[in-house]
């Protein structure tokens, strides 16, 4: 059997492939593939290792229905038509779990980030401001004991509160379709509307997928409920917050601050304004950027791999999610 990588994987997923007998063929040039391109590399495998690149739409799905399996090396899979793939008969699986800390973890560094302007300041010593001090100018502000807002309290959401409460001992509230009464307990939560969320948060963090009732979720309309001293931070998917609203917001005084690990569109054009504010802070979309956690990520995605090819249930599937 043998399976196409998008991009170069990590050794210890590539390392369980082929110790199973899989020939992997991997996308090695530092450029995007075509839809033609990547429709001849699937066309001479069997199954795809989907690490990044153009989406994964009906049509490239149709050209590709001998594929027995895309394995995701993601937890989101909303790149993918979850439909076109579950009626060609192809499985769809992602790698959960293994990433929380580490997207938990950037969500952590961009809040303190922006409430301290690290940013602006790294940029000052740059341009060689770091002179005259005044006791007034450019201040931050302080994170302990306010309400952290958390919009998904799942997995990453959970690790997120629980960093901000045992550090700086804020007041967790969250909003959810469904209460998380094993959260609740364990990090005295409290589940709240969307418009309390919105209206109570001095940190508001997102931590949910992607899909049409949370695309844009955060626009004109949200933000105008928020405090003006409240700092919005988004490492889930860029396509749920309007940035062009979030610019306005951060312009105007409606939000004070913005923390970005994903962008609407991505990647960010260099001349975005959010770019030059000093209360913003925006990273290349790096949540699950370690070793290890892109080792387990990749071990899960190859045995996503090798389930399929022995017939056997995969561990991680996402095709039935479409349906919900």
């Amino acid at each position: 059997m043998k399976v196409f990588t998008t991009r170069i994987i990590p050794e210890e997923g590539l390392a369980l492939l082929e110790r199973a007998g899989i020939t992997v063929t991997q996308w090695s040039e530092p450029r995007e593939m075509s839809l033609e391109e990547m429709i001849a590399k699937c066309k001479e495998n069997d199954a795809l290792l989907f690490a990044g690149g153009r989406k994964i739409d009906r049509s490239l799905l149709e050209h590709c229905r001998h594929l027995k399996i895309i394995s995701l090396l993601s937890v989101g899979y909303d790149n993918v038509d979850l439909k076109a793939a579950t009626e060609l008969g192809i499985q769809i699986t992602n790698t959960p779990g293994v990433l929380s800390n580490a997207t938990a973890d950037t969500a952590f560094l961009l809040m303190l980030t922006v409430a301290r302007k690290a940013f602006f300041h790294h940029k000052r010593i740059i341009k060689g401001e770091w002179g005259f001090s005044s006791p007034t100018a450019n201040l931050g502000v302080d994170i302990e004991g306010k309400t952290l807002g958390i919009w998904g309290l799942g997995n990453i959401g959970s690790v997120m509160a629980q960093r901000c409460r045992a550090a700086f001992d804020m007041k967790i509230i969250y909003c959810n379709r469904h209460r998380n009464e094993a959260a609740e307990k364990a990090l005295d939560a409290q589940w709240v509307s969307f418009d309390e969320l919105l209206e109570q948060s001095d940190v508001l963090s997102v931590h949910t997928s992607l899909t049409p009732e949370t695309k844009e979720k955060f626009n004109k309309a949200a933000f105008a409920k928020m405090k003006p001293s409240a700092i919005f931070i988004n490492a889930a998917r860029g396509g749920i917050h309007n940035e062009t609203d979030l610019i306005a917001a951060l312009e105007t005084g409606q939000i004070w601050g913005a923390g970005l690990d994903v962008t609407n569109p991505e990647p960010m054009h260099p001349d975005n304004p959010l770019l030059q504010m000093p209360t913003v802070a925006v990273l290349p979309h790096i949540g699950s950027a370690t070793v290890e956690t892109r080792n387990a990520m990749s071990r899960i995605a190859a045995q996503n791999i090798i389930a399929a090819f022995e017939g056997q249930p995969v561990p991680n599937p996402v095709n039935h999610i479409y349906a919900l």
